[in-house]
């Protein structure tokens, strides 16, 4: 066995330690479809108010430029499917934030793994990042084997679905790498893009933001929602399962097994006038690591509103 592929199999072994449900790993290297599929879509103003997209361009088609001598990219998942459900009568929020928030949780675990390879390989030198950084997440883990990008533009994998954060720890070392997943197995379904009640899923798996419901309960900081959107948002309060609940492939997701992401019981329990007459003291009480604050009081009292 070669040093190459003992590193490999430590990698795949922390991972799994760790509690991550899938791990691939791809060679670092400039994503030149990506760059051109990047600029057309920021070309086009798709990406709305999240200006932070157009920002460190070259960073995010090369990750070398974010890990000087970065070799792999080691590509990870973490299962956030709920075995409970909120009540359906209830504002609805996304499964993703039933529980603590996915930066904290996953960010801790990804510095145990840097920590751990340091111990059982030596000098390791990388970042990990978690939907905190400009990296095309999505498409390394296309690139280390993990699924595919289905036309909601989320990663789907053919087990498990698509109910999942991912995370990538761009290192220095040399690992082998996986064999890339070329197959789209969406084939002619459009139910993400028939369900849409925005009609922001577009064609070659792009999403337009500035009409994702996503986007306005939890990205918009404008205190208004534009009114061509009134009775669109199918009563969600903070971001959006929609294209994920109709997609066939999440008829074999299961529930996760992280404690963290154990749902907040105000979240399952809580009626539409629960929702109402939340004071901001018990907000910041409530929803403390909850990924619910990205909006603040104030968005979440705003999305309220506008559902009525």
């Amino acid at each position: 066995m070669t040093l190459i592929e003992k590193n490999t199999l430590i990698v795949k072994s922390v991972a799994h330690e760790l509690g991550f449900d899938y791990c691939g790993i791809s060679k670092a290297e400039k994503l030149k479809e990506d760059e051109v599929r990047l600029a057309n879509f920021l070309n086009k103003g798709y990406n709305g108010s999240l200006g932070y997209l157009e920002n460190h361009f070259d960073k995010r088609v090369d990750p070398t430029k974010l890990v000087p001598g970065a070799k792999s990219v080691i590509s990870l998942l973490t299962n956030y499917y709920p075995e409970q459900k909120q009540r359906t009568d209830a504002p609805q929020v996304a499964k993703y934030a039933y529980g603590q928030d996915y930066h904290d949780v996953i960010w801790n675990k990804l510095k145990k793994f840097l920590q751990a390879l340091n111990e059982k390989i030596g000098e390791v030198n990388g970042r990990g990042f978690t939907d905190s950084a400009p990296v095309l997440e999505k498409s390394w883990a296309e690139r280390a084997g993990l699924g595919w990008v289905g036309k909601n533009g989320l990663l789907i994998t053919k087990q498990s679905g698509s109910f999942f954060f991912i995370a990538e720890l761009i290192t220095d070392i040399e690992l082998k790498p996986d064999n890339p997943f070329v197959k789209d197995y969406c084939g002619t379904c459009t139910r993400c893009i028939d369900a849409c009640p925005t009609e922001a899923i577009l064609p070659d798996k792009v999403i337009e933001a500035r009409k994702c419901i996503s986007y306005f309960t939890i990205e918009l900081k404008d205190m208004l929602i534009p009114d061509e959107m009134k009775g669109k948002f199918d009563n969600r309060m903070f971001g959006c399962d929609i294209c994920q609940d109709v997609c066939p492939w999440n008829r074999f997701s299961t529930p996760h097994h992280t404690g963290e992401f154990t749902p907040i019981n105000e979240i399952l329990e809580y009626s539409k006038k629960d929702w109402d007459e939340l004071t901001e003291e018990s907000f910041k009480v409530i929803f403390k690591k909850s990924p619910l604050k990205r909006a603040k009081y104030q968005g979440i009292k705003r999305n309220l509103k506008f559902l009525d």
